[in-house]
């Protein structure tokens, strides 16, 4: 299915992380033939990441190293492509929390400038060329956690649902001009995030990386029985970012293998 954005430009900020989210998110766009930008941190994985999509797809690929979440790192990224057409937005998960009383004031307010502020900044700064030529993409790559809370996640959770608020809200001025915000709310998926997490574990408690997350998935009874693909979710977002997806806007989809418990 042609989605209609060959051709198009799209900026993925925190893209470089082998096939985690944002690599993923790129490699499904750079597909269906959008030129893509990819910020990060790490100059050596980030230029790998964009040699290998480039090599895989065909399409023009450029790295910016930089830190997507400070004042530095914003300009310099939005003087490279200050008007894309699809904007991705993702960035590292915090780390879950112990006791939350332990959750210190500062861990807050890095979150909160990171999943937050953060996106908000860049979605002003890409909102006006997008408007100018009636026709932009947002996509917000977020966390379960924003609609489910979990105490493990209160510092993923609490700064994201606040960022969907947020995007609905501004839904509402944007939609009549063709530019689209959404959120994506994925569960438990592969990435080298995850891997950080549970390989520690899994050496702790004597079992391989699979095994371990066979235990967890067996004692949060998640119904799909295995975890996700960035892959897949690299795709789906791809389809939001699409010229069929016109009518869809300020909207959150949970991408958690079925166990969220709400209808809607």
């Amino acid at each position: 299915m042609d989605l209609g954005i060959a051709g198009r430009r799209a900026l993925v900020n925190g893209g470089s992380a082998g096939m985690g989210h944002g690599a993923a998110l790129a490699l499904a766009l750079a597909r269906e033939g959008v030129e893509v930008f990819i910020s990060a941190r790490g100059a050596e994985r980030l230029e790998a990441t964009c040699k290998a999509i480039a090599a895989e797809t065909g399409a023009r690929v450029h790295p910016l190293v930089a830190d997507h979440a400070s004042d530095e790192g914003r300009a310099a990224i939005l003087s490279a492509i200050p008007d894309p057409d699809i904007l991705v937005a993702t960035c590292a998960p915090p780390p879950f929390t112990g006791d939350f009383r332990e959750v210190s004031r500062e861990d807050f307010e890095r979150s909160v400038a990171t999943a937050l502020l953060s996106p908000i900044d860049y979605i002003k700064a890409v909102t006006g060329p997008m408007v100018a030529r009636r026709w932009g993409r947002i996509v917000n790559i977020s966390t379960g956690a924003a609609k489910y809370p979990a105490a493990m996640r209160v510092l993923s959770g609490p700064p994201r649902a606040a960022l969907a608020n947020y995007c609905h809200a501004i839904s509402k001025e944007l939609a009549p001009h063709n530019v689209t915000i959404n959120s994506v709310l994925p569960g438990m998926h592969h990435t080298p995030g995850i891997e950080d997490i549970l390989a520690p574990r899994a050496a702790a408690n004597g079992r391989s990386y699979d095994e371990e997350v066979a235990a967890f998935v067996s004692a949060v009874r998640l119904p799909a029985g295995r975890f996700g693909d960035a892959k897949d979710l690299g795709a789906l977002v791809a389809i939001f970012c699409s010229a069929q997806a016109s009518y869809v806007t300020g909207q959150s989809l949970v991408v958690d293998g079925g166990i969220g418990t709400s209808t809607f």
